[in-house]
């Protein structure tokens, strides 16, 4: 009986706790849709910003956002993809290798701002890119590197051992195993670790602060060694830093708006490939 109330109990408080979790994150969007809608017309996502960012549009914020989420998970991905199949399949399970992965969730817990400050000690000055989209998408991408590891390693080892096991007493070589038999049925829990990364790297402030951003440039890149606009960056300034902050109020959210579509935008696009992926797998048992 005692069992059967402690049970009632920790359910009870799970469910109140996951409700009032979703009740925050739900005012928290609906307060952005309702107080950044009206901001949102052609002008304003497609011009270019104007007194200081206080006027005009959020394009180059726009591009610069896109640039930079897309070129982090560009060198991202297939280094973390690469990383979780050696620490997987090739590596050999002893100390070595466990203390491989406790770095790697270390830092995937280490502060945005501590990778700004290496990619701008490495990236900026020590390699000379300068404050550029090259800097600012190769510090984002080693910023996301160990969630994609961590995420890629789970879910190549809920890959059956069977899988694996039978390929190879038929001769297939481990490699032909691996890229045959188990990346496809791990591929849909890989893309969960990108959906992650790309959220973070579109959403982060620090690090693009320290190697790429500016917050008033009213132009596109012309190569990767440009500085860019950011949404992140720019919302930043609007809200914090700009000398009329009840002026631009409307402003800062739009913008937000802005980001977090651009954010779901990329989420619901690795949703649906996972999806596809998923099905693709389930036709073929």
């Amino acid at each position: 009986m005692k069992r059967d109330y402690a049970e009632i109990f920790f359910n009870s408080l799970a469910r109140l706790v996951t409700y009032s979790i979703t009740a925050v994150i739900a005012y928290i969007i609906f307060d952005i849709v309702r107080n950044g809608i009206g901001v949102i017309s052609w002008e304003f996502l497609s011009g270019f910003p104007s007194n200081g960012g206080a006027k005009g549009g959020i394009l180059p914020a726009i591009v610069g956002t896109v640039y930079l989420s897309l070129g982090a998970i560009i060198v991202a991905l297939p280094l973390g993809v690469a990383s979780a199949i050696y620490l997987t399949e090739y590596g050999k399970q002893g100390k070595f290798n466990e203390m491989i992965r406790l770095a790697i969730v270390t830092l995937a817990g280490v502060p945005s701002i501590v990778f700004g400050l290496f990619g701008l000690g490495l990236f900026v000055l020590f390699f000379d890119f300068g404050s550029s989209i090259l800097a600012g998408s190769l510090t984002l991408a080693l910023m996301i590197l160990p969630t994609i590891i961590v995420t890629s390693e789970e879910a190549l080892r809920a890959v059956p051992r069977s899988y694996r096991e039978g390929s190879l007493a038929l001769g297939a070589t481990q490699w032909t195993t691996i890229r045959t038999n188990v990346l496809p049925y791990a591929l849909p829990g890989m893309l969960t670790g990108s959906i992650l990364g790309i959220g973070r790297a579109a959403g982060e402030t620090a690090p693009i602060l320290l190697t790429v951003a500016a917050f008033f440039l009213p132009r596109l890149p012309d190569s990767v060694f440009d500085q860019v606009m950011a949404l992140p960056y720019h919302l930043y300034i609007l809200a914090t830093q700009h000398p009329e902050i009840e002026l631009v109020r409307p402003m800062q959210y739009g913008t937000a708006l802005v980001l977090l579509v651009i954010v779901l935008a990329f989420n619901l696009g690795a949703i649906v490939l996972r999806s596809r992926f998923q099905r693709k797998i389930k036709s073929q048992h």
